[in-house]
């Protein structure tokens, strides 16, 4: 190994600017002296972070699978085994979030607490998987109920800690795509999710005595098992606390990075002052995170078709396993675009119009299937819907921008945003009732009353970022110093 890269303190690194021919004044014993290896180097702790990383779609993909399997299970005998009458499927959809709301700040405090996300996520998808697979095994409305409660309350363990996790590595301009690659596994979920499911329904139906909608519960409660088990072995921990799969410099680098995006490092919060209020505190007696919980709980209700999609998919007049399979399109398209956006708002370093434009063009597929019946039109209308993801995930990329540190604080803050939001959830389970169908345009309508409201807040909050920005600027000129943090608006 070359001399220019010795284990140093993670004080000691070289922040990457010095000019040609300038010396520093630790130049016997830093890190990276030059900007060529530093850059190496940072490739390289991407791509092995990157490949730890992608382990989070797979979970994140069945994660969505079991919490939806039930409207797929709708279409083939789930209400008429349970005897459910009147509005109890919407309750037993709305339940889940139940659990999930409550569990994601606490679980959260824990995770940024023990710092090993390796084995704290994957035991809490063991338990979602073992639930999953018992809810097969019901055959009460009672009995189903409490298996999709115990499941919420155990997923919430995942989204608001993978969020959490990707901001202990990345910077800035890096996590809009990393956060769009997550939540392509809810997406690919929805496709690919409609397609295992119209398989396992078709093909399983009766065997060993039990119906097909029974089997998609077993089969895909188990396949979150063994991913689990897998899991624990390839996600990293924090910066502060991975060992063995990274070196002493690219650790100390990725902390570097950090210090570097937004003026302080991770490594320097790990003990706070006495006397600092609490992450709870810092957070909950910040005006941005209940603004931001706010404007995501009006996306999330925006997005409630998607509990629903194999129902609104029916509405064209096919068999089950065909509507079933005209799901997948729609969702694989919003896969493929999603990344653009994200990829774009980094680069470019702007969030608002990246989160606004899909979700004009989500108020137009509402108002298509609103108003119309016609068969083409209403498949339009999925994929105008669908794609309105894009900017939900922009959004939520948002949400750690703006709430960089401490982390303990950006802990609480992306779990609660994220719980407080999932009410959207809820009031979504009832959004769709089923007289209001076929058509459902009292239920496009509440979404677009909520897509419209959501544009408006993070409008007004872009533009209390903006006049944040400039502030700083004013600062640092009069004082002579070098521009540092500034909100991605």
């Amino acid at each position: 190994m070359s001399s220019a890269f010795k284990t140093v303190p993670y004080s000691r690194l070289p922040h990457g600017n010095l000019e040609d021919g300038e010396q520093d004044d630790n130049a016997d014993d830093t890190l990276l002296r030059h900007s060529d290896e530093r850059v190496k180097l940072e490739k390289q702790l991407l791509r092995k972070l990157d490949a730890r990383m992608a382990i989070l779609v797979l979970i994140y993909i069945l994660n969505y699978i079991d919490r939806n399997n039930a409207a797929a299970a709708r279409l083939h005998g789930f209400e008429e085994d349970l005897h459910l009458e009147g509005q109890q499927f919407n309750t037993i959809l709305s339940i889940l979030y139940v659990g999930y709301i409550l569990m994601q700040i606490p679980s959260n405090m824990f995770l940024n607490h023990i710092g090993k996300p390796s084995i704290y996520l994957p035991a809490c998808m063991t338990v979602w998987g073992v639930i999953s697979v018992l809810t097969g095994t019901t055959t009460s409305y009672t009995g189903a109920l409490t298996t999709r409660f115990l499941i919420g309350f155990v997923e919430a363990a995942f989204f608001p800690g993978a969020l959490f996790l990707l901001s202990k590595w990345y910077k800035r301009r890096e996590l809009g795509l990393r956060t769009a690659i997550l939540s392509c596994g809810n997406m690919i979920s929805q496709a690919f999710g409609s397609l295992l499911a119209s398989v396992i329904l078709e093909r399983m139906d009766g065997v060993l005595g039990y119906a097909g909608w029974r089997w998609l519960f077993y089969i895909e409660g188990s396949m979150t098992v063994v991913v689990a088990i897998a899991a624990m072995f390839i996600l990293p921990d924090f910066p502060t606390t991975s060992a063995g799969w990274l070196t002493e410099e690219e650790r100390a680098l990725a902390q570097l990075r950090l210090e570097e995006d937004v003026g302080v490092g991770d490594q320097q919060e790990t003990e706070p002052e006495k006397d600092q209020p609490s992450g709870l505190v810092l957070a909950l007696t910040d005006w941005k995170v209940w603004w931001l919980a706010v404007a995501l709980l009006f996306m999330v209700i925006s997005l409630s078709f998607n509990a629903f999609f194999p129902t609104l998919s029916a509405t064209m007049g096919y068999s089950y396993t065909v509507s079933l399979l005209l799901c997948s399109p729609p969702w694989m398209f919003s896969t493929a675009l999603a990344l653009w956006p994200s990829r774009r708002s980094d680069r470019l370093g702007e969030r608002f119009w990246h989160i606004t434009f899909p979700l004009l063009f989500g108020i137009l597929g509402f108002l298509i299937a609103g108003f119309t019946m016609n068969t083409a039109a209403r498949y339009l209308s999925l994929f105008l819907m669908a794609q309105s993801y894009a900017g939900f995930i922009v959004f939520v990329a948002w949400i750690s921008n703006s709430i960089p540190r401490p982390p303990s604080k950006r802990a609480v803050a992306l779990a609660f945003v994220n719980s407080l939001s999932s009410l959207g959830n809820v009031v979504g389970s009832y959004a769709w009732l089923t007289e209001w169908g076929p058509s459902y345009r009292m239920s496009c309508l509440i979404c677009i009353a909520a897509s419209s409201a959501g544009i408006v807040m993070s409008w007004m909050f872009r533009q209390h970022l903006h006049r944040l920005n400039v502030e700083a600027e004013r600062r640092e000129e009069a004082a002579g110093q070098p521009k540092g943090f500034r909100y991605l608006i």
